[in-house]
């Protein structure tokens, strides 16, 4: 018996272990550093960051030259010398440098295995500004990718923020329902005394029972609603399904008067704007590249061809030839100036779309951020209210309770002033969470959270 009790006392104490394992007493700031190692949102734009970084690379290394190398063998069949009238009879006049000679029309000898080697090598020197335009957007389309990974971490952070301020909200909300619940016990603990000294009706003790069940279930709607938000943020951070989150304190944030401060924060940190200014600046690169078409392209260029047999004679030798050469190469597609034409106004438009894209972007903006200022300093006076309102609400109840025992208030006004006080309470608490939501909604706007 003693060795069972022995095993169940052991058995509880690793569970109470696990348990504390999977509690994480975490604030905000340890929820992001969280969600930067585990989200795939973020993983994935890390991953298009790398990809850009090699698209850079790629397009670099068009200021390096071409290199190209070829070897070829093939099998040559016999060489025939024909007359004018196709005839393989007779003999063919045959002029050489020293006078004519005479060749005997029909097979001619012929070596049968060639072979050829091509080694060829050219930079170029000038192409109308392409490849610096190619390179340029390659680096353009590189810090997208990183404002890219940097919206989508603000973005994931501020999902985040408004799971962790509404857990934190409901735990507020169970902490004031509780002490509620502890303080109608109380009062019934008092009441059931009176009771049984005749000063207290059975009814009124039935009408605070009703309320203490009230309280109770609250409680454990609130305790529902925690677990249910409290999966949805363990999901997000695919933390494992048991681990229970434990908001830690947090600090209200101070009172701020200098909304033109977050309208210059926006301006500069604004994650969509700074994307809008990029877009136009990528419109405008485009346009050089479709510009590039127009102009020639000039190249160096050095060749080597060593092959055999040398089939260019009247009489095939069998002997490998070796020539080389370097030059400048021009090319110019002069169809290009008509052709081209129409690619670069619709390149031209695009560039007024994108610079009105950002105005626009800009407005957008400027509005978000006068708004959710606005909305952040009417948060410190709806604290301040409610706040005031929660002192006014408990003095009350103070007054009520002891007006009660007196026997000079009716049990009516003791459950009004105990629901006043409860509503001022949890009114207090949306409120608190309500402030530190609008400060993180201005962090978000201006992209710094």
């Amino acid at each position: 018996m003693k060795k069972k009790r022995l095993s169940t006392l052991v058995f509880l104490c690793v569970l109470t272990q696990l348990n504390a394992q999977q509690r994480l007493d975490v604030g905000l700031d340890d929820i992001f550093n969280i969600a930067d190692q585990n989200s795939r949102q973020i993983r994935i734009s890390s991953i298009g960051v790398e990809a850009s970084g090699e698209g850079v690379k790629s397009a670099k290394s068009a200021y390096l030259p071409d290199v190209n190398f070829s070897l070829s063998g093939s099998f040559i069949g016999t060489a025939s010398l024909l007359s004018r009238g196709f005839s393989s009879d007779g003999q063919t006049v045959v002029p050489y440098a020293i006078g004519e000679g005479y060749v005997r029309n029909g097979a001619q000898p012929t070596p049968h295995w060639g072979n050829d080697l091509v080694a060829q090598v050219t930079q170029v020197i000038y192409a109308g500004g392409a490849v610096r335009a190619g390179v340029r957007l390659a680096e353009l389309g590189e810090e997208m990718a990183h404002l890219d990974l940097e919206k989508n971490r603000q973005e994931v952070r501020f999902l985040l923020t408004g799971q962790y301020l509404e857990l934190c909200k409901l735990n507020n909300q169970l902490e004031v329902v509780r002490k509620n619940r502890e303080l109608t016990e109380k009062v019934l603990s008092t009441m059931r005394a009176s009771h049984e000294q005749g000063t207290v009706l059975k009814n009124d003790i039935t009408r605070y029972e009703l309320q203490l069940q009230g309280l109770m279930l609250n409680e454990t709607q609130l305790r529902d609603a925690i677990s249910i938000m409290n999966h949805q943020l363990v999901t997000t951070l695919h933390l494992d399904d048991n681990t229970e989150i434990v908001p830690k304190q947090m600090i209200s944030p101070v009172e701020s008067t200098q909304q033109e401060q977050w309208h210059e924060a926006a301006s500069k940190q604004n994650i969509t704007l700074q994307q809008a200014r990029l877009a136009s600046e990528i419109s405008v690169t485009e346009k050089k590249v479709v510009r590039a078409a127009q102009l020639p392209t000039i190249a160096l260029f050095a060749e080597d061809h060593l092959g055999g047999p040398y089939l260019n004679d009247f009489i095939p030798v069998d002997a490998n030839v070796n020539a080389w050469f370097i030059g400048v190469g021009i090319k110019y597609n002069l169809s290009n100036l008509w052709r081209k034409n129409h690619d670069i106004k619709k390149a031209d438009i695009n560039v007024r779309q994108s610079e009105e894209t950002v105005e626009l972007a800009s407005e957008r903006i400027k509005n978000a951020v006068q708004a959710d200022f606005v909305n952040f300093q009417t948060s410190f006076v709806e604290v301040e209210t409610q706040r005031k309102q929660v002192e006014l609400a408990t003095q009350h109840y103070e007054v009520t309770q002891n007006r009660y025992n007196n026997g000079l208030a009716l049990l009516t006004d003791m459950l009004d002033a105990s629901n006043m006080k409860l509503s001022a309470d949890m009114m207090l608490v949306n409120a608190q969470i309500n402030l530190m939501y609008n400060y993180y909604k201005l962090k978000y706007i201006t992209s710094s959270l």
